[in-house]
């Protein structure tokens, strides 16, 4: 099918397009200024937010609803999903002395994923 398509637009030879395009009142413009001038006008309403100094007091719609904090059961699930026996990272800290810290490391842990969750941002340290 596509190179059917070919051969009869070989055969016809270049035919200009035409650049015609609404205007914000529904008329059609077809001067290459004002054409380029309504795209300029349209995509700054697309994509400016009006009335909001700060782009972070927008309020921003998304499709997927928001993601609930990592609950206790998660990260003890995450602690024993851990392999003991794997090298050091950076912290060195080793997942044998992870799961040997008991519920009150398993806590700690929590509460800093929360701050960390809440603050979208990683402590220095």
């Amino acid at each position: 099918m596509d190179l059917y398509r070919c051969i009869i637009d070989f055969k016809k030879g270049y035919q200009r397009g035409t650049n015609i395009v609404k205007d914000e009142k529904g008329d059609f413009v077809a001067e290459s200024h004002s054409i380029l001038a309504r795209w300029r006008s349209h995509f700054s309403q697309m994509v400016n937010i009006h009335g909001v100094s700060d782009v972070r007091q927008a309020e921003i719609h998304t499709a997927e609803p928001p993601v609930l904090e990592p609950s206790t059961f998660e990260i003890e699930l995450a602690i024993q999903k851990l392999k003991s026996n794997k090298s050091l990272g950076i912290d060195q800290i080793s997942a044998k002395l992870i799961k040997a810290g008991g519920r009150t490391l398993r806590y700690e842990i929590h509460e800093l994923i929360i701050s960390i969750w809440n603050k979208e941002e990683l402590p220095e340290e």
